[in-house]
């Protein structure tokens, strides 16, 4: 498939598209998503509309049939990209199931399998931070050897989305391959946590707060929705995510049952489920479960349970509710253009699985640089 600028990326375990949404911010054509899960299908289509979509289990259908599909040959790609799923990582998983090709890790080597079809010139694979040392480098090590045997020379390690301007802190393991010899650098970081001794490190500002993220979106009860804004940016990260757009897409907030907003309206800014009355207390629980968000705080790692208030702290720092799906959207770097489609729970999920699109915009752009493409 011929492309005028060249930069085609094929983005396999797409899910709702946070790795597309980087790329093509730095300009890459995305010529396809790839999913087993409809529901975050569904979002992939609805923003990217000219990219191939498929609904597909990637492990049941071969490199070749998956090229056919999107009518291109090996070596045509760019980049290829993904965060296959991983669920190896358990400490219950017996040392002798810990190997790539073992049932519950088969994505990852599919993943590796499509990498030696397709052999695009670079790679971008994306997943959980554990699996960097996890098992004595098991896994790693075997990543290393199948593209290595590829031809490709790979880079890894382990970054924190909060270091590249995303107000969460996410760590997540990022490999990079290159078919033509490139040792790559991971970019440096942009941002960096606020310390007593700032002028050390005056250079990069601090990290994105809560409310650097989400402070100019309308206030909401629980249960309402707005789509329009109300006030004006007034931080460079809501300038980011606005960007000229007009609309307010899935500024919902979830309607919560009586028992949990009463215990949500109990607590301030901070404070947490152990700080609830002796009535509203709950058994057991996450560490963070009813708790609330505050305005300088650095968010925590989404997940798919950000819907439900007792899963963690999801708790807005001004209004007595959890966070609303845009608010989700911006912790996690989407712009506001990036609309969501699903049920309330349905768009949550996809939110809690994405890989945020400005930490894969800062990792593209650092690819672009080393490979001669831009300055």
């Amino acid at each position: 498939m011929k492309n005028e600028t060249g930069l085609t990326a094929i983005d396999l375990f797409c899910g709702c598209g946070g790795i597309s949404c980087g790329l093509q911010r730095v300009g890459f054509e995305i010529l396809a998503g790839a999913d087993i899960e409809k529901k975050y299908i569904a979002t992939f289509a609805h923003n990217f509309p000219t990219a191939k979509t498929l609904q597909i289990d990637l492990s049941k259908i071969s490199p070749a049939e998956l090229m056919t599909s999107i009518d291109i040959k090996p070596g045509e790609l760019y980049l290829l990209a993904g965060g296959p799923p991983c669920q190896g990582f358990s400490k219950n998983v017996p040392k002798k199931l810990r190997r790539i090709d073992a049932s519950n890790n088969l994505l990852i080597k599919t993943f590796l399998n499509y990498c030696d079809a397709l052999k695009p010139r670079f790679i971008l694979m994306e997943n959980v931070a554990e699996m960097k040392n996890g098992f004595d480098h098991v896994y790693t090590n075997e990543i290393l050897s199948d593209l290595d045997k590829a031809g490709y020379t790979v880079t890894y390690s382990v970054l924190n989305a909060a270091d590249y301007g995303v107000p969460q802190r996410r760590r997540r393991t990022f490999f990079l391959g290159s078919q033509e010899g490139i040792t790559f650098s991971l970019p440096k970081p942009t941002h960096l946590k606020p310390l007593e001794t700032p002028e050390l490190f005056s250079s990069l500002p601090p990290h994105v707060t809560v409310w650097e993220a989400i402070g100019d979106l309308p206030g909401l009860n629980h249960g309402e929705q707005c789509d329009y804004y109300q006030l004006s940016p007034f931080s460079e990260f809501q300038k980011l995510m606005r960007n000229a757009q007009v609309k307010l897409f899935n500024h919902v907030a979830r309607k919560l049952k009586p028992k949990q907003y009463e215990r949500l309206a109990s607590l301030k800014p901070g404070q947490g489920h152990k700080d609830l009355p002796k009535h509203l207390q709950v058994k057991g629980g996450y560490s963070g479960a009813y708790g609330r968000l505050t305005k300088d705080m650095v968010a925590p790692t989404i997940t798919r349970w950000v819907f439900h208030p007792g899963s963690g702290r999801w708790g807005h720092p001004v209004d007595k509710r959890t966070l609303s799906i845009r608010e989700v959207a911006r912790i996690q770097s989407f712009p506001d253009s990036f609309e969501l489609i699903g049920s309330y729970t349905q768009q949550a999920g996809q939110l809690g699985n994405a890989v945020p699109p400005l930490l894969i915009q800062k990792l593209a752009e650092s690819i672009l640089v080393q490979s001669g493409i831009s300055n």
